[in-house]
């Protein structure tokens, strides 16, 4: 897929119609701009202000768009909240419809049939996939994003993090927690 992605790249550079500075300038404002750092400020805010979590889990396109997190792909996103009896995961299985201002562009696996196949059918065997194990009790809901609507999971809040800020709490949340295929980073994970 990359050799495929740059061939097309170069092709489209060498006719003329694109500008390879343009396309640099599109990558670095998802990289630094918009991107997971976005989303971890919606979590960290929804564990740190129980108004905001109780706005982003009844209408999370509204409560998102107050931080100034708004755009293409982010029209209508539901959050969907981790709990110790039921884990959340998303998934497109049509392509890869994901919430790009909160979350940046879409990893690859994500956008990969194997992930889509086996997140509906096994999700407990896609987070083993990714060094993750729940315990057994745990129920999994897996949402299936699409072109009307995107999911973000709020994961559930690490423990000990009772005295830290929103910004350093930001920090234990990862892109993964946020779709469902990780957890926040617990003190000796972020350490």
């Amino acid at each position: 897929m990359d050799i495929r992605v740059r061939a097309l790249e170069t092709l489209l550079t060498r006719k003329g119609y694109v500008d390879p500075a343009a396309l640099d300038r599109i990558i670095e404002t998802y990289e630094t701009d918009i991107g997971p750092h976005n989303g971890a400020r919606v979590v960290a805010k929804a564990w740190s202000d129980p108004d905001f979590n109780a706005w982003l889990l009844t209408d999370a396109t509204a409560a998102i768009a107050s931080l100034g997190y708004t755009g293409r792909q982010g029209e209508h996103v539901v959050a969907v909240a981790n709990t110790p009896e039921v884990h959340n995961m998303v998934v497109c299985t049509l392509c890869s419809c994901y919430p790009w201002p909160i979350l940046g562009l879409p990893p690859v696996w994500y956008k990969s049939a194997a992930y889509r196949a086996k997140a509906v059918m096994d999700p407990r065997g896609v987070l083993a996939d990714f060094g993750l194990t729940l315990p057994e009790h745990t129920r999994f809901r897996v949402w299936d994003s699409t072109a009307e609507v995107r999911y973000l999971v709020l994961p559930m809040r690490p423990e000990g993090t009772e005295h830290l800020d929103e910004a350093q709490l930001a920090q234990r949340v990862t892109r993964n927690a946020m779709i469902g295929t990780g957890l926040a980073l617990s003190a000796e994970e972020a350490t």
